[in-house]
């Protein structure tokens, strides 16, 4: 069976609650096991996919504009671009989109370190690095070839949790170079049974290249509150 492209399946869903009356809800007759196929086919795309609807770049979906689009494409009538043209467009939009996200994130994330320097107990460091200690420890300090394990909560400035070993309930083992450059920093500064506040700039994050499918955007300033727990030996490695 062949995959039904997202945006026309969607706009298929969309076309069949446009040809009711707005006093009448779309019927479906399943007389046969394709009729069935076809109404599951619409069931599961609706509901994939209304959320999506409403998180293009710049706002919400126009659903009447998608509808439109889709049924003088689909019936050979004049169309207000050639596919090429929309193909094109939408190419652009997209690009274009996800730099003015990317710049605003930046905006964004150099105000509030602007203003994060200067509450007490705040330290920057050269690099631009923020921090904040909530606990001091008095073990050893890892070196950047140290393995290290450590419990973290990642968050964006909004608030919403995008990591966490706390969450999953299993403390993290990594080498300490083989992390973000934020990281890298901060946990050469905090002796073992340390907790601290950071405020990683995107510079020393992700940058414009973000994690695939992570809810961090290009350019975003993170936060983490870490615990490092203990330095790993190698005989202690898992």
């Amino acid at each position: 069976m062949k995959k039904i492209n997202v945006l026309a399946a969607t706009a298929i869903v969309a076309l069949g609650i446009a040809a009711t009356s707005c006093d009448s809800k779309p019927s479906a007759n399943l007389k046969s096991a394709v009729d069935s196929a076809s109404y599951a086919i619409g069931v599961s795309t609706g509901a994939g996919y209304k959320e999506n609807l409403k998180t293009l770049p710049g706002g919400e979906a126009n659903i009447d504009a998608l509808i439109a689009g889709f049924v003088q494409a689909i019936k050979g009538d004049s169309t207000k671009m050639t596919p090429e043209q929309a193909q094109t467009y939408l190419n652009t939009y997209f690009v274009e989109a996800q730099a003015r996200e990317s710049q605003q994130a930046k905006e964004e994330g150099e105000k509030f370190l602007a203003e994060n320097k200067t509450k007490d107990g705040v330290i920057t460091t050269e690099s631009g690095l923020q921090y904040k200690v909530e606990k001091e420890g008095t073990g050893a300090k890892p070196a950047k070839e140290d393995n290290v394990k450590v419990h973290y909560t990642g968050t964006l400035l909004d608030g919403s949790e995008f990591d966490s070993s706390v969450s999953r309930g299993e403390p993290a083992e990594f080498r300490v170079d083989r992390v973000i450059p934020g990281w890298t920093e901060i946990l050469q500064i905090m002796p073992v049974g340390s907790k601290s506040i950071v405020w990683v700039p995107s510079e020393l994050g992700y940058g414009p290249q973000p994690p695939r499918g992570s809810s961090i955007k290009p350019n975003s300033l993170l936060k983490f509150e870490i615990e490092l727990l203990d330095i790993v030996k190698d005989d202690q490695k898992k």
